[in-house]
């Protein structure tokens, strides 16, 4: 297999996009934060001093994908249409976040969806932190992505 983001000798290099015709890209990634019973708790009550974690937790994921090409080196600056992230509650102990991207382009946004849910994971951890250090962000991973010369791919 050869990987796209090196050249013959193994430098580091940005994908030549020029050629591919544009299309509906979307991707869906996903990440879990597990945490105690009463954190989980505390957020769905309100009871979380920093305030609303769902709703901070979700713009941080938009802003996120929206920066993606200043996070990861040789990405794509991608005119996004479209960032959704979703948060919900799953008890005993965890938040399971889904992040959708869709944009018209070149390539793909995989690695806007895998951004905005890590990040906003990173939130809930960052809002929720004085009352529960141990916080575990788990299972960061791509859901779905479709568009493209690759085809669609859908986790099991």
């Amino acid at each position: 297999m050869e990987l796209s983001h090196t050249d013959d000798q193994g430098n580091a290099r940005m994908v030549n996009v020029s050629s591919k015709g544009e299309t509906l890209r979307k991707a869906i990634a996903s990440a879990f934060i597990r945490m105690q019973p009463e954190t989980l708790a505390l957020i769905q009550s309100g009871g979380i001093a920093k305030g609303d974690v769902f709703a901070t937790a979700r713009i941080a994921g938009i802003m996120a994908a929206k920066r993606t090409p200043e996070l990861i080196p040789l990405c794509h600056p991608i005119p996004l249409n479209f960032v959704g992230v979703e948060l919900s509650a799953e008890p005993p102990d965890g938040v399971r976040i889904t992040a959708t991207v869709q944009a018209m382009y070149k390539t793909g946004v995989e690695m806007e969806a895998l951004t905005a849910a890590s990040v906003a994971a990173l939130t809930v951890y960052d809002m929720c932190k004085a009352v529960d250090r141990g916080m575990q962000i788990e299972r960061v991973q791509l859901e779905h992505k479709s568009g493209g010369k690759s085809g669609t791919y859908q986790r099991e």
